[in-house]
């Protein structure tokens, strides 16, 4: 039997719900639900900072092997996280229970890497007009990005669209392919200032002359 590499998270069944939770944060405890296919939800809570390395190291889309109590290991993926406004930490987490051999539906960031001619001799500034691609995939090829280049932005007229996304294998994209996803936008050129020619002499009228009289 071969031995699951998938990040591992450790939780705990939560019996304290509503405005009480706020108690389990100030312990440094993130509370959570988990649910799907079949999984009735279930309140769970978790270490938090256990949970914050595990989100920066597995990635975006990654599978995990959550295990809560003493139940059995269950795949999972994480659905949301709400972020604290002020604080920028996390205040609550959703975990969506997957079948490996079942396909998900998934939005993936796109990464753009290379170099533009636009942006290098002319001065262009790269403008993203989508920063994810909906895929189809099954939870073990789910990417956490998507690398896209933008080597082809040779001038201002140029645009990269969904239909220059090369899946990686497995992965099926599902945006409309004639979305743009990225062009270059030229400098902005300054004003030129206004020289001011020479004064145009004044032309003197009979009344002018008669006032100075």
């Amino acid at each position: 039997m071969s031995t699951s590499t998938r990040p591992r998270l450790n939780a705990e069944h939560r019996t304290i719900t509503g405005k009480q939770v706020s108690t389990l944060r100030r312990q440094g405890i993130l509370p959570a639900v988990v649910y799907g296919h079949g999984h009735d939800s279930e309140s769970i809570q978790i270490d938090a900072k256990e949970f914050e390395n595990l989100r920066r190291h597995a990635g975006r889309n990654a599978i995990l092997d959550l295990k809560v109590g003493s139940h059995r290991v269950t795949p999972v993926i994480l659905q949301q996280v709400a972020i604290d406004p002020v604080q920028r930490t996390p205040i609550h987490a959703d975990f969506f229970v997957v079948k490996m051999t079942e396909e998900m539906v998934v939005d993936v960031p796109i990464s753009f890497v290379g170099e533009s001619e636009a942006i290098k001799k002319q001065g262009g500034t790269l403008l993203h007009q989508r920063e994810t691609v909906s895929v189809r995939a099954l939870p073990n090829d789910l990417p956490s990005e998507i690398e896209v280049d933008i080597s082809s932005l040779e001038d201002f007229e140029a645009t990269l669209h969904v239909s220059d996304v090369i899946a990686p294998a497995g992965v099926i994209i599902l945006t409309e392919p004639t979305e743009p996803l990225a062009r270059v936008q030229a400098p902005r050129v300054a004003d030129e200032p206004v020289i001011a020619g020479p004064a145009a002499p004044v032309q003197e009228t009979e009344e002018t002359e008669t006032a100075e009289e």
